[in-house]
């Protein structure tokens, strides 16, 4: 009987253990995994921070679903070269990882420069990057972004093993290629277009592969809220670079975003114009989100300053 006893007062312990950690985890921890992924190809890998799916041929999504920005990068292959767009938060080893997905030379490209999007930079010697001076004075690095991204409220898995939480910084890189609006990246067999989209930041870009129907819109478009409340955020650009990316749309058949889902329908960009347009007719009430304020309309989410 005491056996009996210890066994169930030990069990009961477990259930409580599990639990508090669940109370523990952040609310938006709720909402994973996203019933999408279910539709894609998983491929294995021995990291589990990163998550890799087949989007389309020669296109793989490395998500790192354990962080809230909950960011994608992509890795679009050549037959003679790689591009990385985005190298992620930069908490484990974006590098390591590609290097295992392809053999081939990699250079990095950025859909713009915040710290969740440029975090394993610094490892890679060969870097394309739009010219403007928001980009290089991010190309500095910075350290209060970053650590802002592993407070517990932002974690839904620990972090991983050997991991530093006390030095993580967006750590400086070295910029190889300057870029301009128009200008092509050839992979070998793949060609991809830059297509300046400012507003969310001064240097945001989509990436366009026309022969197979593809935008890669960075932080433009995503499904999710979307962030338009930082100093360097231009609420008219914003605005332009949507109609810009519309004007886009009956050439494509799918769209590729920076967070949260992999893909997107090119008919998604009218309704977030039209959202977005509402939004700015001071017609919607905003709810309060600390010192910034949440705008919805038809199934979109703005996180703006006013």
């Amino acid at each position: 009987m005491k056996r009996l006893i210890l066994f169930i007062s030990a069990a009961l312990a477990c259930v409580a253990a599990v639990n508090s950690a669940t109370a523990q985890k952040p609310e938006w921890c709720k909402q994973l995994p996203r019933p999408e992924y279910k539709k894609l190809i998983r491929l294995a890998t021995p990291d589990p921070w990163f998550e890799v799916y087949n989007i389309r041929p020669g296109v793989l999504a490395i998500y790192e679903p354990s962080q809230a920005e909950e960011v994608i990068s992509y890795l679009i292959l050549g037959k003679k070269r790689a591009l990385l767009f985005d190298t992620g938060m930069g908490i484990s080893d974006m590098k390591k990882l590609v290097q295992q997905l392809t053999t081939l030379p990699v250079s990095v490209l950025n859909s713009h420069t915040h710290n969740d999007h440029v975090g394993d930079n610094w490892q890679f010697d060969d870097i394309y990057a739009m010219d403007t001076d928001f980009t290089r004075n991010s190309a500095k690095g910075s350290t209060a972004d970053a650590q802002d991204e592993i407070k517990p409220d932002q974690l839904c898995a620990p972090l991983p093993p050997g991991f530093d939480a006390k030095s993580y910084a967006t750590k400086p890189f070295n910029v190889t290629h300057w870029l301009h609006s128009g200008d092509t990246i050839d992979l070998g067999g793949r060609v991809l277009k830059v297509i300046s989209t400012p507003g969310h930041t001064p240097d945001s870009i989509a990436l366009l592969d026309q022969s197979h129907g593809l935008l890669f819109t960075g932080d433009t478009y995503y499904a999710g809220l979307i962030y338009l409340y930082r100093p360097e955020t231009d609420l008219n650009a914003y605005e332009a670079s949507l109609k810009k990316m519309i004007a886009l749309a009956p050439r494509l058949k799918l769209l590729l975003p920076a967070h949260n889902v992999p893909s997107g329908q090119p008919a998604e960009l009218q309704r977030l114009l039209t959202a977005y347009r509402k939004v700015r007719t001071g017609k919607i009430k905003p709810e309060a989100h600390g010192k910034q304020f949440v705008y919805k309309y038809n199934g979109f989410s703005f996180l703006m300053a006013k």
